[in-house]
């Protein structure tokens, strides 16, 4: 985004971090223009193209260069756009609703229009109105003039679908019933100051607005009194002296503003009641040149050209103070004229931020841009395009924020429909053994806009050992591969998947939440699997086999029921997927009132994004769960991007106490299917966004519990936000106004972790003898060396005289170690074991030995924790 303001030097200043360009002030004649200098083979490597519609692609690049002998790299993003494709048009996307005035990011603007594709378009003046710089006709419309100001480029298309970059420039008058007139500076133009004189625009000025112009005020920046006309069918229908008219133009006529000797002029020479005549014309610098401005179906302004006859071109203005490396968008078009190019650049890492100009210059050159200029960049960038298949544009390249922009250029279909050419089938290509996966399609047409579902029915098929469990469920029930296969209209498409089993995983991740139990309370399970490519998936619940130990309590699907802790400070639950198994210790804990707004003074107020509005208060009513509870409304009618209404809660000096391992609250859904989370401060000052839901799907009180243990916050925190959500993605499928309600929010704690007996235990090799706290006892199986630095113990008695337990498993030929919180298991002959979950190799497979399994020392004391000491003399092994 570019800031336009005065300086004492009227002089351009640019600011990097914040990415603001003072656009007007810059004599042209103020020496030499600088020309680009040349650097060493960059090369520009094509990653991907997709279609986008009929007559326009989407190109993925990577430009790789060096700076001063250090390698950089750097994403650009181009819509190729074909004007020979009768099916496709280039258009300028403003504001919101087509008005100047309301900024509106890349991506509202080509969700409210329509458009396939589109990227931000003209500079503009931070501080006035949020209108171009430089001129616009959006649809064969004129919607705004060039400002009389050197070196600005335009980009426009003729009707018949020919590209221009050319300078232009704008001439007018307003002609008085008496036959007198008076220059028109421009139409729905902010101030800015003439070069290189530096007068500033409105004084003596006389400027048009019409309906375009969304606002009552024009160009007030307190150096000028207006005075304004409104005019209506050429008609003098008001005038107002040294005032504004409060009101926006009228789709029949236009506002003048006036101010100095134009004033004068209107106050002088009209009346109302008079018929008046406006003579305006926009033509191109070169008078050499022909272009007639009413035959362009669109235009668009810019900054300095920068490719010229297919070479870097000398900038038209001074650009000293936006060089350095940015984020860059441009336009372009081929030498042929065929072609039109929508650029942008930006970061690839830590590797760049972007692109010099000169470098720019030579990406644009690389990518076939025969002549282009420059578009306004850095933090303004934005390029979106709605993916192939999808109904709706999103964000493609990687930005710095969706900032609200002036205006666009956008990329438009025109294709009818056209018969299915294409599926593209969305759904896991891993799936568990025993798993029913249902499987989603996009599809589109032979001029590849989308077909919506309503439109299309495929029809499916697969191989392998897949059962239909559905139109588009498959149920996988042997490992291996398998596939399936789409078919509608002309398009077939296959997916191939691969089933996996219990020896495809590394880690089986079983989760609690809460990670602590309650006699009588519900404590819901999650079991996550990742495989030996690094996948991670939800585990199903009817896929696990589950067991309880240490406490009483059912599983039903996911949900652990607490029936009776039996007195124990720890409970185990164990869950078994295809053979491979997992745990997870929970203590017994305890739940403390934080805050339940009923006798509390907790402050509340209301905070949100821009454009958001809303009320958070507290409340009594009838529908609380008991007395007062929290109340947080929001609109998000208004803003753009994801929107977010907050509740903000207390001060510093409210802290949570102790380290709790969960929150518990009371949330009244408005069942808005927005995202609701809680924001909390830590004692390191990080900020740490828990998720509440990310969707609201019911209605009144509901109980929300969510683990914390899992953030490793610093303690003592702060509970600090209540907030809810809508993100920019598929924002249409959630409501835009609620209600949501928080009470008795509560914060759990476990307590002691179970006391297990520290005994001391001492083997020696090759002597059938174990000495447990001093007592020695006879075994029948001694522990041996085996590889020569693998030392075999026999597990059981190890085990047991550390406090824990050995099961073994005939069936299997297993064995499983439980001490504590930890579950170990070993398959004879096999080195692979499982530690918690984890899939670990040992250095020596488990073997029998007197009907005793032996395993490796070393991964019971690794995985264990206990401490092991060797004395070489006595070949003795000491554990505790």
């Amino acid at each position: 985004m570019q800031q336009l303001r005065k300086e004492k030097t009227r002089s351009w200043a640019y600011k990097a971090g914040t990415c603001l360009l003072a656009l007007f002030l810059l004599s042209p004649t103020a020496g030499p223009l600088a020309v680009p200098t040349a650097f060493a083979a960059p090369v520009l490597e094509l990653v991907q193209e997709e279609p986008l519609t009929a007559g326009a692609t989407l190109k993925s690049y990577v430009w790789k260069s060096e700076r001063k002998g250090t390698p950089v790299s750097v994403n650009a993003k181009v819509v190729q756009v074909d004007l020979q494709n009768p099916y496709v048009k280039l258009d300028v996307m403003t504001g919101t609703g087509g008005q100047f005035t309301k900024k509106q990011t890349v991506l509202g603007m080509a969700t409210e229009t329509g458009a396939v594709a589109g990227v931000n378009g003209d500079f503009y003046n931070t501080q006035a109105e949020g209108v171009p710089i430089g001129p616009e006709i959006m649809d064969g419309r004129l919607m705004a003039t060039a400002p009389d100001l050197p070196g600005f480029y335009s980009f426009a298309i003729t009707k018949d679908r020919k590209p221009i970059i050319d300078l232009f420039a704008f001439q007018g008058k307003i002609v008085a019933k008496d036959g007198t007139s008076y220059p028109l500076g421009g139409i729905n133009k902010t101030y800015y100051w003439y070069e290189p004189s530096g007068v500033h625009s409105m004084i003596d000025g006389l400027f048009m607005y019409t309906d375009a112009w969304a606002q009552e005020d024009r160009s007030n920046d307190g150096k000028t009194d207006p005075t304004e006309v409104l005019v209506v069918n050429n008609v003098v229908t008001q005038i107002v002296k040294n005032d504004i008219l409060h009101m926006i133009a009228p789709k029949n006529g236009y506002i003048l503003r006036s101010a100095g000797k134009a004033a004068d002029f209107v106050l002088e020479h009209m009346k109302v009641g008079d018929m008046i005549q406006a003579d305006y014309s926009m033509y191109p610098q070169d008078r050499t040149k022909s272009y007639d401005y009413k035959n362009f179906q669109m235009m668009i302004g810019g900054h300095t050209i920068l490719v010229d006859e297919g070479a870097p071109a000398e900038f038209s203005r001074k650009t000293s103070d936006i060089e350095g490396y940015y984020y860059r968008t441009a336009v372009g078009f081929s030498k042929d004229q065929r072609y039109v190019y929508l650029i942008t650049a930006d970061n690839s890492g830590e590797s760049s931020r972007g692109l010099s100009l000169s470098e720019l210059q030579n990406l644009m050159i690389q990518v076939g841009v025969w002549r282009g200029m420059n578009l306004d960049g850095g933090g303004s960038t934005q390029l979106v395009a709605r993916p192939l298949g999808e109904t709706q544009p999103r964000i493609i390249n990687d930005i710095v924020s969706q900032r609200k922009v002036v205006n666009g250029l956008g990329v438009f279909s025109l294709a009818p429909k056209g018969q299915v050419k294409g599926l593209k089938v969305e759904g896991p290509e891993t799936v568990l053994l025993g798993e029913t996966v249902s499987y989603s399609f996009k599809a589109y047409d032979e001029f590849y806009n989308p077909v919506t579902s309503a439109e299309v029915k495929p029809t499916w098929s697969w191989t392998g050992s897949l059962q239909t469990a559905g139109e588009n469920a498959f149920t996988a029930l042997a490992k291996g591969k398998a596939s399936i296969t789409a078919k509608a209209g002309l398009a077939t498409v296959t997916k191939e998947l691969q089933v996996v089993g219990k020896e495809d995983l590394t880690n089986l991740k079983l989760e609690a939440n809460p990670p602590i139990l309650r006699e009588g309370e519900t404590v819901t399970l999650k079991a996550t699997a990742t495989t030996k490519s690094g996948l991670q998936k939800e585990v199903p619940p009817q896929l696990i086999q589950w067991e309880i130990r240490g406490i009483k309590g059912t599983i039903t699907g996911n949900q652990l029921r607490v029936d009776s802790l039996n007195g124990a400070t720890q409970g185990l639950v164990i869950g078994r997927y295809d053979g491979y198994s997992s745990s997870r210790a929970l203590n017994v804990g305890e739940a403390k009132m934080f805050v339940d707004f009923d006798k509390s003074t907790y402050p509340i107020s209301f905070a949100a994004t821009d454009g958001v509005t809303g009320l958070a208060e507290r409340k009594t009513s009838a529908e609380s769960i008991q007395g007062a509870f929290a109340e947080l409304s929001y609109d998000f009618t208004k803003g753009s991007g994801t929107k977010a209404a907050y509740a903000v809660l207390g001060n510093k000096d409210i802290t949570v106490p102790g380290e709790p391992e969960a929150m518990r609250l009371q949330v009244k859904g408005d069942n808005s299917l927005n995202w609701i989370r809680a924001e909390i401060l830590d004692a390191q000052g990080q900020v740490y966004r828990v998720d509440l839901t990310k969707a609201i799907n019911w209605t009144g009180w509901k109980t929300v519990t969510v683990d914390l243990s899992s953030y490793k916050m610093s303690y003592p925190i702060r509970l600090t936000r209540l907030y809810a959500a809508s993100v920019a993605e598929l924002q249409d499928e959630r409501s835009l106004t609620g209600r949501i309600g928080y009470d008795e929010i509560q914060f759990l704690y476990k307590g002691k972790d179970p006391v297990l007996p520290r005994n001391k235990v001492v083997l020696t090799i090759d002597k059938p003898i174990i000495q447990v706290n001093g007592a020695m006892q006879q075994i029948d199986q001694a522990p041996i060396k085996v590889n020569d630095n693998t030392t075999m113990v026999p597990i059981r008695f190890v085990t047991e005289a550390l406090g824990g337990t050995v099961e073994w498993s005939d069936a299997e030929q297993k064995v499983t170690l439980i001490r504590g919180g930890h579950m170990m298991e070993f398959r004879i002959g096999d080195k692979d074991y499982l530690a918690d979950g984890s899939r670990k190799t040992a250095l020596a497979a488990p073997e029998f030995r007197n009907e005793r399994t032996m395993v490796p020392l070393r991964v019971l004391s690794e995985h264990l924790g206990w401490k092991v000491e060797w004395v070489e003399e006595t070949r003795t092994v000491t554990l505790e």
